[in-house]
Parts: structure tokens; C-alpha cells; sequence
């Protein structure tokens, strides 16, 4: 066999090869990298490396190597679910930095960080002054997790007592002009409903890079045509809109008659109306 096409072949042989173990290995060994990790890794690259221009090697022998590294990190996996003493010594535990709102310069010195370093960190969190923070800690993947005091947080609907709708994930029927149907059951609604709200908004489902629909059933495109401007969805706040001019006009019937009877039906309706205003107003508001 050429040389070269025998170098094609182990490449194509240990990238295979490579990603089933990784695959095996899940989805931590790609995201969060422990020092135990991150050496196994750079010890598999140097063996399949070697292995694939190493032509006067026995191929078989690197798909060995690879398989033994990578089953270490696949043990100690599997001992860290079970010992937390384990998981400490190969993972790492945080280290506090900042406590209380006071830098712990010690930790920084044990781990090696410079004040610079730190507020560097705090940058990335969008965290500017120190005196902000009530605490801190650096984890053992090398992120800085942040607190901020109470008074530096962003307010919430629940610090306003505000009642908010909840929300979904909104699910994504239409790509690249194509419908997807199995997201499109899984919220219960059918091609000929697509169509429909489609149509509604002007534009074909083939001019459609992607559409998305939300928790309140309402379908927002995004198309291909960046200039073409598709409106957005105005049927709740339309309903609002009808809900409010209804409330108003039982209010107009009850001063406009003089049947005591009819102004008592109207005035009471009219309130009724108007509770159940209040209570969907934040989920009929855009």
C-alpha cells in the first residue's frame, strides 16, 4: 500500500476511532476539562498522532494505547460518582475569593492568581467593583462564580410582587424553508394550522430561514430577505385590546340607562370584566 494512502486510511481509521471514545467518555470530557482529564486527553492526541505517521508502527498497538488512556478517565469517572474524597483529589475543589465582600488574598496566592487576574474574572461576570460582590469563588473547571451583595442585584417581578406568565421553550417548526414536523405535534398543532399563520403574515414557507412557535401559540419568522419586514404577532394584544373596549362599554350602559335592574347587570358585569383584566393583562400584554 502507498504511503500515503496508508496515512488516509489510519486518519480515517483513528478520527472514527476517537470519536466513539470520546462519545463513551460523554459530554463532560469536551465541556468541563478536570486536570485528570485534560492530561488523558493531550496523551490521547500524542498516541493517535504517532500512530498515524508512525507508518512502520503496528496500527493496532495506538488503537490499543487510546483504548487503555481512555478507559482510565472512564474508571475514575464512574469511583467519583461514588467518593467524594476521590472526586476532590482528581476534580479539584472551588476556592473562595472574595467573602463577605473582603478579597481573601490568601486563596489568590495559593492559586496563583494576581489581583489583575481576579478583576479580570469579575469583568467577564459584568462586575466592575469589587465592593459589589458578597461572594465569590473560583471553581475547579477555572470559572469564577459571583453574588453580588443584595442591593447591587437586578430587580426581579417577584421583589415588585409583579405576576409575570410563564414561559416555554418555544419550538422550532420551520428551518432553512423546510417544516419539521416533530416539533410542530409536540405542541399539538398541524401543517394546515402552519399554513394558516403563514399566510397571515404574508410571506411562503420556503422564504422562511426559521420560525419559532412560543408558549402562547403564536408562530414569529425570520426570513431569508433581511429588508422584508414581518410583523410581529398582535393576537394578544388585540384580545387585550377587545377586553378592555367590552369592560368600557357595559360601564357606558350602565350610566346611559335608567332601568335600575339593567344598570345593576351592566355595573356588575362591567366589574367582573374588569377582574378578569387585571389578572391576564401580563400575559395578554406584548
Amino acid at each position: 500500500m502507498p504511503e500515503w494512502l496508508d496515512v488516509v486510511v489510519r486518519s480515517v481509521l483513528f478520527v472514527t476511532f476517537l470519536f466513539f471514545v470520546t462519545k463513551a467518555l460523554g459530554k463532560k470530557q469536551i465541556a468541563q476539562l478536570s486536570l485528570f482529564e485534560y492530561i488523558t486527553g493531550i496523551t490521547i492526541g500524542s498516541i493517535a498522532g504517532e500512530s498515524i505517521m508512525g507508518l512502520d508502527g503496528d496500527i493496532y498497538l495506538g488503537l490499543l494505547g487510546i483504548g487503555i488512556v481512555a478507559f482510565i478517565p472512564f474508571l475514575g469517572g464512574l469511583i467519583s460518582l461514588k467518593s467524594k474524597n476521590f472526586r476532590d483529589f482528581t476534580e479539584g475543589k472551588g476556592t473562595i475569593f472574595i467573602k463577605d465582600g473582603k478579597v481573601m488574598e490568601d486563596n489568590l496566592k495559593k492559586e496563583r492568581y494576581t489581583v489583575d487576574e481576579m478583576l479580570a474574572l469579575l469583568r467577564d461576570k459584568d462586575v466592575f467593583q469589587v465592593s459589589d460582590v458578597e461572594y465569590a469563588v473560583l471553581e475547579a473547571t477555572g470559572n469564577l462564580s459571583v453574588m453580588l451583595k443584595k442591593e447591587n442585584q437586578p430587580l426581579t417581578p417577584k421583589d415588585l410582587n409583579m405576576k409575570v406568565a410563564s414561559i416555554k421553550e418555544p419550538q422550532t417548526v420551520i428551518m432553512d424553508g423546510k417544516i419539521l414536523d416533530e416539533p410542530l405535534s409536540t405542541i399539538g398543532y398541524s401543517r394546515g394550522w402552519l399554513k394558516t399563520e403563514i399566510e397571515k403574515l404574508g410571506v411562503t414557507i420556503e422564504n422562511v430561514f426559521i420560525g419559532q412557535v412560543n408558549s402562547y401559540g403564536e408562530l414569529t419568522v425570520d426570513v431569508f430577505d433581511d429588508k422584508l419586514q414581518v410583523p410581529s404577532p398582535q393576537e394578544r394584544p388585540l384580545m387585550l385590546s377587545t377586553m378592555k373596549k367590552c369592560q368600557a362599554d357595559l360601564e357606558l350602559f350602565a350610566l346611559a340607562t335608567e332601568n335600575k335592574d339593567a344598570k345593576q347587570l351592566y355595573a356588575k358585569n362591567s366589574e367582573k370584566l374588569q377582574n378578569a383584566i387585571d389578572k391576564v393583562t401580563h400575559i395578554l400584554k406584548s
